[in-house]
This record gives C-alpha cells, structure tokens and sequence, in this order.
C-alpha cells in the first residue's frame, strides 16, 4: 500500500509539472514578417523600456512571407514591444504594445517610405 501511495503521489507531482509547463509556454507566438524585407534580428522587451536584451531570433533570418514561432513564458510582464533589425540596411522599428498572453500570430507590416508600422493580431 505504501508503494501505491508514492506512486499517486509521484504522478500528481509529475500532473502539476506538466500543467506548469503547459501554462508557461502560454505567451508563445508566432511572428509573420510582412514587412517587404528579410528580418535579422528580433528584439521582445516590456512594453516602453529601453532594455532589449538578447537577439530572439538566433540562428538565420526571416524572410518576407515567412513565420517563425517564438518562446516567450514571461507571463509576469504580457505586454511587450517588439523591435526587429532589417539585414538589408541594419535599420531597426519597433512595434508597441503587444499583449503575448493573448495573442497567438503576429503579423508585422512596414512602410519604409513613411516609417508607418502596423500588425494584424490573433
């Protein structure tokens, strides 16, 4: 009987961190550069600061039409900016104000011409 009860015990820890880690991925999402160019680097950070941090994108590039999903667990701080650097001309935009506990697809559009940033959420 005591076996029973170790083994109930370990599958209900084991149920907890797993849901645990369900929920932590919560803020994941997808990034669909619409932009008209090739994206290098991307840059998430809570919304307003300056601090960026660490390139998200890592190994390769994002090309116009292309997505790519993004693991994001910080739920303590949802909304975000976003900011991304073009590897055409190392230009860098950024968008505001995304809330990444509930959105799953960003889809980023840019007009270099009037510097008019806009994204389609879901």
């Amino acid at each position: 009987m005591k076996t029973f009860a170790r083994n109930l015990v370990l599958c209900a820890v084991s149920a907890v961190m797993t849901i645990g880690a369900a929920i932590a991925g919560d803020a994941d999402f997808t990034l669909v550069n619409k932009t008209g160019y090739t994206i290098r680097e991307v840059y998430i950070s809570p919304t307003h600061k300056e601090a960026w941090g660490k390139d998200r994108m890592g190994e390769g590039f994002l090309d116009h039409g292309k997505s790519r999903l993004f693991k994001f667990s910080d739920k303590s701080a949802c909304k975000q900016d976003l900011k991304v650097v073009f590897e055409d001309d190392d230009s860098s935009v950024v968008w505001e104000e995304f809330d990444l506990c509930e959105l799953s697809k960003i889809t980023l559009k840019y007009n270099r011409k009037s510097r008019e940033v806009s994204a389609d959420t879901e």
